[in-house]
């Protein structure tokens, strides 16, 4: 391999990106404009749940209870319903998520120590976000109850029943907030999208330009075509890294408690395994349109649902939880979130970072006899 060939590609790929303008924009403003986007607009957290409230008993537990349900953070009361239909209207008209319905003579009930009963009414078609509502619902609903009861029995002098004091500490992502979930495995999933889709274009571009013809007839050997036309991508996906990662660090506020210098090695191990597969494509295809659509339908769709980016692992079939290991954003999105909201180091990681190695050498092994048999 001649390292001067090599270098003679790498400038030439490099200005053909910088005199083209849509192949720069591409390169630089798609991550930073998905990173934004799917950063504000993609929210797993459940708060301010429209709720509808009917109250039938209108005592003074009932509207305490529905005093809690106004103050609590989770909910938002959008009406006082007067018949029961007004609950199931305000629901069919998407207007509420959650009803409460709360029955005659529960404050009595209360008191008297009996079992007192409230309905709640929820929009299943949003199974996710009803699921999470209905948690918190009954929760606020047992808490209350349990108070209601442990105040009367402290004026009739009966002696209080102790619980369990349970003291909740939630490690590494203290405000449970979804967004710091979130942007380290959309980091993940662009960076997977765009080194793909850019480098699947760039061998097929070649062939449909008659410019391969050209290349061939020197002395630039098939090794060194690609590991050039790698370094100028490479170079670009390096770029819109540390762009993700300040973004996502000041805009959005995701701390970052492991070590950079692990972060960016790790991410030019991810970075050349899916450059190398976008070569691969646009090596067997010869046709940009068809690279282009493979290379969406490879990269987009796997790191987006089978990497755990969104939706948990353990929770697939076991078939489909064989084909993750395949994924490498699979790896990379537990390193970024190992890196960003654990901090930890190569000693935990060490198995995500080998697999990511042993998947850019064997793509980049594929790439380069792809790249022998079209030349021969």
């Amino acid at each position: 391999m001649n390292l001067r060939r090599t270098k003679a590609v790498a400038r030439k790929e490099f200005l053909h990106i910088l005199r083209d303008p849509r192949s720069l924009y591409m390169a630089l403003a798609t991550p930073l404009l998905l990173l934004l986007l799917f950063g504000y607009a993609l929210s797993l957290d459940v708060d301010q749940v429209p709720t509808v409230i009917y109250d039938l008993d209108k005592s003074s537990e009932s509207r305490e209870l529905v005093q809690r349900f106004r103050g609590s953070t989770y909910f938002r009361i959008v009406s006082v319903a007067e018949t029961p239909a007004e609950i199931d209207r305000a629901i069919d008209r998407s207007q509420a998520l959650v009803g409460l319905a709360i029955s005659p003579g529960f404050g009595g009930d209360l008191k008297a120590g009996r079992e007192a009963t409230v309905q709640l009414l929820l929009d299943g078609s949003d199974s996710n976000t009803a699921n999470i509502a209905l948690g918190y619902a009954q929760a606020l609903v047992t808490l209350y109850g349990a108070e209601v009861r442990a105040l009367a029995r402290d004026r009739f002098g009966a002696p209080a029943i102790k619980g369990v004091d349970a003291r909740i500490r939630v490690i590494f992502n203290s405000d449970l907030k979804s967004r710091n979930y979130i942007v380290p495995g959309l980091i993940a999933v662009i960076l997977m999208i765009i080194a793909a889709i850019l480098t699947s274009l760039c061998i097929a571009r070649e062939w449909e330009n008659g410019t391969m013809e050209q290349l061939l007839s020197t002395p630039l050997r098939p090794v060194e075509l690609l590991l050039g036309k790698l370094a100028a991508y490479f170079t670009i996906g390096m770029v819109d890294m540390v762009i993700a990662i300040i973004t996502g660090v000041f805009l959005f506020e995701v701390p970052l408690r492991g070590s950079v210098l692990l972060l960016m090695a790790t991410s030019a191990i991810f970075c050349f395994g899916a450059l190398c597969w976008g070569i691969m494509l646009s090596a067997a295809t010869r046709n940009q349109l068809i690279a282009y659509q493979l290379s969406m339908i490879s990269s987009f769709l796997p790191a987006f649902l089978l990497s755990g980016f969104i939706y948990s692992i353990d929770n697939m079939p076991r078939v489909i939880q064989a084909i993750t290991y395949l994924v490498p954003a699979r790896y990379f999105v537990t390193i970024l979130k190992g890196i960003f909201l654990k901090g930890v180091g190569w000693e935990i990681l060490w198995l995500e970072i080998l697999a990511m190695t042993l998947y850019g050498i064997a793509v980049f092994t594929l790439a380069m006899r792809r790249m022998r048999q079209k030349v021969a």
